[in-house]
């Protein structure tokens, strides 16, 4: 049997593009799977995706035209069944033999064989391998099936009266074992070796693939097509990078990688074209014209050497032409009006005031259960005025008041109705206009920040505590109604809101506690407008920190032990406190002092009201007494260490108890007999546990 390379398309209508690399790459990989797993495919077969917008297809390497015949051993029945006394086959064994294929001159060679507490009977033989082409139908079948198509459309076949369901009509189906054709069919097509190239620039307009090697090479030659959705990828940013080079200046296209794959979807021949736009519009916040470029046009705004936007952009388009000049001209003609557009909403959305249009929130429904946009902006003042005077006193208080009075105005513009990602941002720049300070345009365009992860945090003060409050009562709100995240669904991106808490708290060193702000966050709510949900709040906030700390590649030892510390004060603290516990770890006495540590803390556990009052005058035997002499000597160093912040020092410090502590615990009974003496000397422990468990619960990294 020889190997050789197998190649499959889809010929199809053209695929939806932001749904199409995720459909190559499925295709590709679910017929291979198959392949393999029916032993016509090596494991370590090379599987290519091609996807252009009009095709699906995949090359395997090493695909065999028949699998190995392989050995099968099927478990029969126990031999108390199979077997009557007289060691003659039952009736129900050779029904059994039956259903294989076999007869009763089968059961001389049945195998016996342990199957639990009982011996079995088993039957060996060997299963033909599949041939290729029935493989394939199975394999292709899969893939098909598998294909996480968004939208499936229904269309007729040929004949008029069968119908198919699929992504797009789907027009051939080719598939070829090195040269030979395959004989499968898929929606309604019977596999051949042609397929269509581009659907403007090829001449003819059907040719045929001479052998599965050669598929991208003729696509590129005979299709005007690239075939790979990587490597069309590729040419378009080269194409991108050498126009921009061209423009000079220090142009640059902006960085989209979710539009270059888009535009990717969209051509299957790129030609990259440079055009421009009148210099009158660069006026409108370059925001708006970028987004309006990018959404609706599917163009590259190019960017000067500073990062500002120019009046030129670039055009990728799927044809090319000798003069380009009328595919330059017709795309300039496109985006003017968009642009023109862009420009009116903005004049005229100048001509209101944000503070006018405070009122209007309260005809804009939030939710049915939570009230209007104006009723939200109060509760978010609210809190942003009570975290504002926590962090800054009556100057930041009153700025965060201002900003969160106006943060969801520009809900309201033309600008922002037509482009609601721009939501913020044109708050900033309409706020600039009205005069306000430059604090309180960046709290408006930052309050939703952070957006996703990894994003930037709001870039001062006034905007962390408007973005603070904004998401505390989000948290609040849902909770309090009870839409919880579950599973992969957040419709009301809790888990974002959560998170952006988090980051805030820790990476912006803020001195507040988190427990505070939730309750903070419900109060503002009218009584009985919520369920109590607060403890599920903090749960929720806390898993997602431990989330966000694993992501910053902590350890769950790790993060649980910075986490559960006796006093953990505010979450700023939290990553002093990691980089202590981490540090801590690496020293010799560490695992003793984390295995102590657990000991000491079960002990306690089962002793109920334990003090702290030591009574060195009950001390009897020496080893009580050297731990107490070395906790004198090494906690109040300890101690002065965590109060200055210096939690690393602080932890290292206790490394010298490890000798006292091991000596402790082999020398001394805790669980004396004599009343007062237990109590002396579990009150010693508490005062260890309580010393060691400052900076974190050390018991948490005992292995």
């Amino acid at each position: 049997m020889t190997a050789q390379n197998l190649l499959v398309e889809l010929f199809v209508e053209e695929l939806p593009p932001k749904a199409l690399k995720k459909l190559g790459d499925a295709f590709a990989t679910v017929l291979a799977d198959q392949l393999r797993a029916q032993g016509l495919a090596p494991a370590d077969a090379v599987v290519t995706a091609f996807a252009s917008p009009r095709r699906l297809a995949a090359h395997v390497t090493g695909v065999l035209p028949r699998a190995a015949d392989k050995a099968v051993s099927q478990k029969l029945m126990p031999v108390s069944v199979g077997l009557d006394a007289n060691g003659q086959p039952t009736p129900a064994l050779l029904k059994r033999l039956a259903a294989l294929g076999a007869d009763a001159s089968a059961v001389a060679g049945l195998k016996r064989a342990p199957d639990g507490k009982a011996e079995a009977l088993f039957y060996d033989s060997v299963a033909p391998g599949a041939e290729l082409a029935v493989g394939l139908q199975k394999a292709l079948d899969e893939a098909i099936a598998k294909l996480p198509i968004p939208k499936v459309m229904t269309y007729q076949l040929a004949d008029g009266w069968s119908d198919v369901k699929f992504v797009r009509p789907a027009h051939r189906l080719l598939a070829l074992h090195g040269s030979t054709i395959l004989g499968v069919s898929a929606l309604g097509l019977q596999a051949s070796s042609m397929t269509e190239g581009h659907r403007f620039e090829c001449d003819p307009k059907a040719f045929a693939i001479r052998e599965a090697d050669s598929y991208a090479q003729q696509m590129k030659d005979q299709g005007a097509v690239i075939a790979s959705f990587a490597e069309r990828k590729a040419e378009i940013a080269r194409q991108l990078a050498a126009a921009a080079a061209k423009v000079g200046n220090g142009a640059k296209p902006i960085e989209d990688d979710a539009l270059l794959d888009e535009v990717t979807a969209l051509v299957e021949r790129p030609n990259v074209l440079i055009c421009e736009f009148e210099s009158q519009f660069l006026g409108v916040p370059q925001e708006c014209l970028i987004l309006t470029m990018k959404a609706n046009q599917k163009y590259f705004p190019l960017l000067d050497a500073q990062g500002r936007l120019t009046n030129q952009f670039l055009v990728v388009s799927n044809i090319t032409p000798d003069d380009p000049s009328a595919v330059i001209g017709g795309n300039e003609r496109v985006v003017r009006p968009r642009l023109a557009d862009a420009k009116f909403f903005f004049d005229q959305d100048r001509k209101k005031s944000l503070a006018s249009r405070v009122e209007g929130l309260g005809k804009v429904v939030y939710h049915n259960k939570l009230g209007t946009q104006g009723e939200r902006t109060e509760r978010v003042r609210a809190i942003a005025r009570a975290i504002g005077q926590q962090l800054g006193g009556d100057v930041l208080a009153k700025q965060a008041d201002t900003a969160a009075q106006l943060a969801k105005t520009d809900l309201l513009t033309d600008m922002v109705g037509e482009f609601p990602e721009l939501q913020g941002i044109m708050g900033g720049y309409y706020a600039r206009h009205d005069g306000l300070s430059e604090d309180i345009a960046f709290a408006i365009e930052d309050h939703y920040r952070p957006r996703f992860a990894g994003d930037e945090l709001p870039r001062n003060a006034v905007g962390t505590v408007v973005a603070l409050a904004d998401k505390l009562e989000t948290l609040a709100g849902m909770f309090g109604i009870g839409n919880l995240p579950t599973g992969d669904k957040d419709p009301f991106a809790l888990r974002r809101h959560a998170l952006g808490v988090a980051r805030m708290l820790i990476e912006g060193g803020l001195p507040l506690q988190f427990h505070e702000l939730t309750r903070l966050a419900f109060s503002v709510f009218p009584n009985g407008a919520l369920q109590d949900t607060v403890v599920q709040l903090d749960e929720f906030l806390i898993e997602r920190l431990k989330g966000y700390l694993k992501d910053c590649d902590y350890s769950v030892a790790e993060v649980d032990a910075a986490l559960y510390a006796r006093q953990l004060g505010f979450w700023s603290t939290v990553p002093g406190r990691l980089a202590a516990v981490r540090e801590f770890q690496a020293l010799p006495e560490a695992p003793a002092l984390a295995a102590a540590n657990k000991r000491i803390g079960n002990i306690l556990k089962k002793s109920e009201g334990v003090g702290e009052a030591v009574n060195p005058a009950l001390f009897q035997e020496p080893a009580e007494r050297a731990l107490f002499d070395a906790m004198l000597a090494t906690v109040p160093a300890a101690d002065a260490k965590f109060e200055a912040g210096d939690f690393t020092a602080s932890l290292q410090a206790l490394a010298a108890l490890r000798a006292p502590v091991d000596a402790f615990f082999d020398g001394v009974m805790v669980n004396a007999d004599d009343p007062a003496l237990k109590a002396n000397r579990l009150g010693l422990l508490k005062q260890l546990h309580d010393a060691m468990n400052r900076v974190a619960d050390l018991s948490r990294l005992a292995s």
